[in-house]
């Protein structure tokens, strides 16, 4: 499953490595280099991220399951054990 990003993420994602480029290792990235150089993070290094991501929601969740009966219990049957004045 890759990862895509819409042309309205991609032409705020494309300004943002150009200026990274600009003033962290003054150079200066034309748009398509920008934009090729964003195909490459999405293709080989952004499903790292993604994979991480999706671990640790099945993690969180995993462990919200495992104490669900902790979680959502409800005692039934109550009313005879509550103390009369």
């Amino acid at each position: 499953m890759g990862i895509d990003l819409n042309k309205q993420e991609i032409s705020e994602i494309v300004p943002s490595i150009q200026k990274y480029f600009r003033e962290e290792l003054e150079t200066d990235l034309s748009e398509m280099h920008a934009k090729f150089l964003l195909a490459y993070i999405m293709k080989e290094i952004a499903p790292l991220a993604y994979n991480k991501g999706v671990a640790d929601a099945e993690r969180y969740f995993r462990e919200k399951v495992e104490d669900l009966s902790g979680i959502c219990f409800e005692p039934a049957l109550t009313f005879w054990l509550k103390k009369r004045r």
